[in-house]
């Protein structure tokens, strides 16, 4: 397709300025909707006319991107063609202009930190977890189709947009055997892709795999020419490093499981990775961008109460033991989250006074707006990878209510613990909010009863 002059008005409305990239099936042109004054990305198909067999393409792309709405998918605006030249219908997509670069350049700058891979992979797994619920398979998930946008401008919390669904396919039962070939990008096919095999939702979660295996060591897990790239995964597992973080290892290995069935999925995936960004491996190496102003005000109204490395209180004991007799569970805790640990307040079953904020479920816990409840932590990606999981402690259940403050703030948690997989009902959950509501009573009169007598 010949390039389009910079100032063509396209359609009457969309004025092109310079190329943002090349494909082999479109131009992405930045340009000016002048109807409303904004800045988007124009995607210009190559001649329809000439090459009909793109229109099936084209539509497909037009219907799927139509139908969705998330935070990790490049939104679409428009779509029509230019027939102002009726020898040369011009074909495009009118979508929201992603500021920044795609994650292939970004990679040539080197391995991103895990913290970073962290928060990009999260956001790329809900994005692909929202459309496999919706029934399609984007099947060419790769660095060139994810871009990158920094709305902070510090570089702290990039946040991941996938784009690109021209090759996407319905995920319905009837719609598995793809009849078009071999469909994706050969260094990041999954081994159904690969074989020419059916794909569904897992073959996203293995490209996925490949891709933040890339981005935490810079180096192309199967590289090569086409058929020698595709023939290589069907021999070999792709290397992962030793020094990789172990979280980081266990989630890899099984995204790229050579049988579908053996993979997480997306949605799986995203809560693995969530909880990596809170307590693990992103935590270690840069906490930089993982801290922000509501967790300085959170600390300001955990000093508030003053409650932190106060003597052992007989009110609270008494909840933790009413708690370990109504749950049935050996250890009962009211716990305060410090900036970097976990303090126990009361803790009935156990003489720990307090761990590292790293593995400790309550720090998770307190960034939910809701109860946490684990029945069987080694099952469930948000804490199969944890240590207090995997270890020599050998949780298996937790359940833990915020303790919220008048004003919003979760100073810690009233948990239940134990060493066995469990269930918890709705009832059982209403119960542990009763004793959480009973401790934060208590501590919002002392409070009023230290400011009362001040005055």
């Amino acid at each position: 397709m010949t390039e389009l002059k910079p100032g063509l008005l396209l359609g009457g409305r969309y004025r092109l300025h310079e190329v943002l990239g090349r494909g082999s099936l479109a131009t992405v042109y930045r340009a000016t909707d002048e109807l409303l004054l904004r800045e988007v990305a124009v995607k210009l198909f190559r001649n329809v006319g000439a090459e009909p067999a793109q229109i099936p393409r084209q539509e497909n792309e037009v219907r799927i991107l139509a139908g969705l709405s998330h935070h990790a998918l490049v939104t679409l605006l428009d779509a029509g063609a230019d027939l102002t030249d009726p020898d040369d219908r011009k074909g495009y997509l009118v979508m929201e202009l992603v500021r920044g670069p795609d994650l292939r350049v970004r990679e040539r700058q080197g391995p991103l930190s895990a913290a970073h891979m962290a928060l990009i992979g999260h956001d790329l797994a809900d994005g692909l977890s929202y459309i496999h619920h919706h029934g399609i398979v984007h099947r060419d998930i790769k660095p060139a189709n994810i871009l990158l946008v920094d709305y902070n401008n510090d570089d702290s919390r990039v946040r991941a947009k996938l784009t690109d669904f021209g090759v996407a396919m319905l995920a319905a039962k009837d719609r598995l055997d793809d009849t078009s070939g071999t469909s994706g990008t050969p260094a990041y096919l999954s081994p159904e892709q690969a074989l020419g095999e059916p794909v569904g939702t897992a073959s996203d979660v293995y490209s996925l795999g490949l891709v933040l295996l890339e981005g935490l060591t810079g180096i192309v897990p199967y590289p090569g020419a086409p058929l020698e790239s595709a023939l290589a995964r069907l021999l070999r597992d792709p290397h992962i490093p030793e020094d990789l973080a172990p979280a980081w290892a266990r989630v890899l290995t099984a995204m790229l499981s050579r049988e579908p069935d053996d993979r997480p999925s997306a949605r799986e995936v995203s809560l693995a990775l969530r909880q990596e960004v809170i307590t693990g491996t992103g935590r270690h190496r840069d906490t930089s961008g993982l801290r922000s102003d509501t967790e300085e005000a959170r600390m300001e109204a955990v000093h508030r109460y003053g409650i932190l490395d106060t003597p052992p209180d007989g009110a609270f004991d008494r909840i933790t033991a009413l708690a370990a007799r109504l749950f049935s569970v050996p250890i009962a805790i009211v716990s305060i989250v410090d900036h970097d640990r976990i303090w126990f307040k009361s803790h009935h079953g156990t003489d720990v006074e307090q761990i590292s904020r790293d593995p400790g479920l309550c720090a998770s816990a307190i960034l939910q707006d809701d109860p946490w409840v684990i029945t069987n932590a080694p099952a469930d990606p948000r804490t199969l990878t944890n240590p207090l999981v995997a270890g020599e402690f050998g949780l298996k259940f937790y359940a833990g209510v915020p303790l919220r403050t008048q004003d919003g703030y979760n100073l810690g948690t009233m948990c239940v613990l134990d060493r066995k997989a469990r269930e918890f009902s709705a009832e059982d959950v209403r119960s542990l909010e009763d004793l959480a509501a009973i401790v934060m009573n208590d501590l919002e009169m002392r409070l009023h009863s230290t400011a009362a007598s001040r005055a």
